[in-house]
């Protein structure tokens, strides 16, 4: 782990950031390098990289352990560091080898829940902020439909396992310097399953199971965001022995907008105007993700300054209502005038009490004196 990056430093961030600067972090390094937007060779390491950072500091209990210990947490592997449960199969056997098992063993015939899957989908900002239903296609392990799960032909036997009788498991007694120790171990002749099949299913090769495309039907939420995990029930992998299907969850990537973004339900826009504009003020047309609605703009408006639209933003995924919309101005300055627009400009800054860099000294040597004290 010693070639880890810090978590903080990942997202440009202070150990004493608040839960909304790391949240506001990821969102704006996440769509700086989502390998849809950004083609570089590493952007795709670096955005996982940026998502492992933001899994972590976002969550209060991995944040203050990996606040005390960093990537070296003691408890990694041991469900504190998110280890899954398999993570502790170990333990299981060294305490079957000294105590003969009697921390338990589940029952090799019973039913088991299938795995969940995770799949990532792409969608257009609108549909983010929408919603939208849409079919999807996955790979996926599915119950035999012809033996049921069971991995044998239809209409044969499936016979008890004369070795282990059923339980899934051989019991070895051996002397140690300990005393007699009796280790338990999967059945050799059935591989734990407690029954033989003679004739296997044709479909499955006796496994009970099979691969195959699902198109599953989703419905995404308005006012989802880049990174929002929905979880379908039962759409998972299927189970084993009978046992339930696991979960699906889908987990979404929001596309960039040429000229929306996005702050959690709230949208902001930048608008340009001319100085006459900013000047004397104005009515101008701004679009709004539905509609194209009227903006006054008051005389002596100020580059930079923010309008609010109020509830022309992003309906509350948790909730009632919408977002805003907040309209950044900016006042465009020409390139290109005529000789008569400029007398026309030397004439108003003249009647201004302005003073132009064609009659006086410029900001920059004014700045200069200032600083050296001529």
């Amino acid at each position: 782990m010693a070639d880890k990056r810090d978590y903080y430093e990942v997202l440009g961030l202070g150990k004493n950031a608040s839960a909304d600067e790391i949240k506001k972090s990821y969102r704006n390094l996440a769509r700086k390098y989502h390998p849809d937007v950004n083609k570089e060779p590493d952007a795709e390491q670096k955005f996982k990289e940026v998502k492992e950072a933001y899994d972590t500091l976002s969550d209060d209990q991995k944040r203050a352990r990996y606040d005390q210990y960093g990537h070296e947490d003691p408890m990694a592997g041991f469900g504190g560091g998110g280890a899954g449960q398999g993570d502790f199969g170990g333990f299981g056997d060294i305490f079957d080898m000294f105590f003969g098992g009697g921390g338990g063993r589940r029952d090799p015939n019973a039913p088991q829940r299938g795995n969940d899957l995770q799949y990532t989908m792409t969608i257009e900002f609108k549909e983010a902020v929408f919603g939208k239903e849409t079919d999807i296609t996955i790979p996926r392990t599915e119950t035999c439909d012809t033996c049921h799960g069971n991995g044998a032909k239809p209409g044969s036997k499936i016979e008890t396992c004369s070795v282990c009788h059923g339980s899934g498991q051989q019991e070895v007694a051996q002397n140690t310097p300990f005393g007699r120790i009796v280790n338990r171990r999967a059945c050799s002749a059935c591989g734990g399953r407690g029954k033989i099949i003679r004739e296997r299913c044709g479909s499955c090769g006796g496994s009970g199971q099979v691969k195959r495309n699902r198109k599953i039907h989703v419905k995404i939420p308005a006012g989802v965001d880049d990174g929002s995990q929905l979880r379908i029930s039962g759409e998972g992998e299927g189970g084993v022995r009978g046992g339930p299907p696991g979960d699906l969850y889908l987990v979404l990537r929001v596309k960039s907008h040429d000229f929306f973004e996005r702050e959690g339900d709230d949208i902001y826009c930048e608008v340009p105007l001319t100085f006459t504009q900013a000047a004397l003020g104005d009515e101008i047309e701004i679009p709004t993700l539905t509609e194209k609605v009227k903006l006054k703009i008051p005389p002596g408006t100020q580059t930079g300054t923010y309008f609010r639209l109020k509830g022309k933003g992003v309906p509350k995924l948790r909730g009632y209502g919408q977002g805003d919309q907040h309209v950044k101005v900016t006042i465009v300055t020409p390139t290109q005038l005529t000789e008569e627009q400029k007398e026309l400009l030397r004439d108003f800054a003249a009647k201004s009490g302005e003073s132009t860099n064609e009659q006086h000294q410029t900001l920059f040597e004014r700045m200069k004196k200032a600083i050296l004290g001529d």
